[in-house]
């Protein structure tokens, strides 16, 4: 059997380092906002090269407080992808604000920078660009717009750490980046975490201030803020993890390798571009009968998911928001797709193994 995903096996090695960071923890006595969450905030901040990093509770909260800190008038409308993970539509809406959605580049399942121009109204105050699947959107082009238009650039950086466009990372590109460190990412935590980077002094301020209850001194609180704070003992556990984000990243381009050099031609691979620095936090193909090529594989002995089944606009809490419109772009890509086994705890042998398999359908 080859699993998805072990997170046992993923987070092995790490495991006598995390116990050490667990009984500092445990001896120094303070559980919020201490040392361990300065040190990661202050070394993730400099590997995305970045000025600031504020780390908050998960992925979804820093998207939010990332919408939020600019105060926008409610409904002010924010330009999304039509077929992101459900919690950057959601964010838009905790924050008042109102999604539009664009369909992507077919190829990249990213933002089509293209399509921006005709989205954009009076009501826009900003684009959310995701960097889906560990792949970095079209961020010069995108920023450019955006500037043009007088618009912010959010970043959903949560399945692209480390990932770059011509040397520059994720979360670098926009006002602001926002992160998940969710177990199964490339950066995961054993546990809920996120974080927010910024080049912006004025904002890192007033988001480090909205994530404690908007309080910048204690029991004077300057904002309506939220219980948002990067937990100490995960700082401790990702700060470890950090200095192997990059052996990570690297084990699964070499997996991807062999997925790019094995797969049958009947699988549409993800699209390479130069200048792009994938980091394959999924490794998805598209095949038009997704559910019987899947039902394949398991009777196989080979365990895949699907990263998404349903797509934003016809999820049923959602449906009203986007006025019966259709996006066929997106419909196809979610019909089709089909998420292989990728992990830093897989090895060439079991990539073969996945192709092999694939080779006999």
């Amino acid at each position: 059997m080859i699993s998805y995903e072990n997170l046992g096996e993923v987070n092995r090695s790490f495991e006598p380092a995390w116990r050490a960071a667990f009984d500092r923890f445990l001896a120094g006595g303070r559980y919020i906002l201490g040392d361990a969450v300065q040190q990661f905030e202050d070394a993730f901040a400099a590997y995305c090269g970045v000025r600031h990093c504020i780390g908050v509770a998960n992925g979804l909260d820093a998207l939010t407080i990332a919408l939020k800190v600019w105060e926008f008038p409610s409904g002010s409308e924010v330009i999304v992808p039509s077929n992101t993970y459900i919690a950057t539509i959601l964010a838009i809406v905790n924050a008042g604000l109102t999604p539009v959605l664009v369909e992507p580049d077919p190829r990249t399942y990213n933002l089509d920078p293209s399509r921006l121009g005709n989205a954009i109204s009076s009501r826009t105050r900003a684009i959310l660009v995701v960097h889906l699947y560990g792949k970095p959107a079209a961020m010069d082009a995108i920023v450019q717009t955006a500037q043009a238009y007088g618009l912010k650039v959010v970043e959903d950086c949560a399945q692209a750490h480390g990932a770059h466009l011509n040397g520059r990372k994720t979360g670098a590109w926009g006002d602001l980046g926002a992160f998940s460190f969710y177990p199964t990412k490339n950066l995961g935590a054993l546990g809920d975490a996120g974080a927010i980077t910024t080049h912006n002094d004025e904002l890192a301020a007033k988001i480090r201030a909205l994530r404690n209850y908007g309080s910048e001194r204690k029991y004077h609180n300057k904002y309506i803020g939220f219980n948002s704070r990067l937990d100490e003992l995960q700082a401790h556990f990702l700060g470890h993890k950090l200095l192997h984000l990059d052996a990570i990243n690297a084990q699964k381009r070499v997996l991807a390798g062999v997925y790019h050099r094995l797969l049958p031609d009947y699988c549409v691979r993800p699209f390479v571009q130069e200048g792009y620095f994938d980091v394959y936090h999924i490794f998805n193909v598209l095949h038009p009968e997704r559910d019987k090529l899947r039902d394949f594989l398991a009777h196989n002995g080979i365990q895949t998911e699907v990263h998404y089944p349903v797509p934003p606009h016809r999820q049923e809490g959602y449906r009203h928001l986007f006025s019966g419109r259709e996006f066929p772009v997106s419909v196809s890509i979610h019909e089709r797709t089909l998420s292989l086994p990728i992990s830093f705890s897989h090895t060439e042998a079991d990539v073969e193994q996945v192709c092999a398999a694939l080779a006999l359908y």
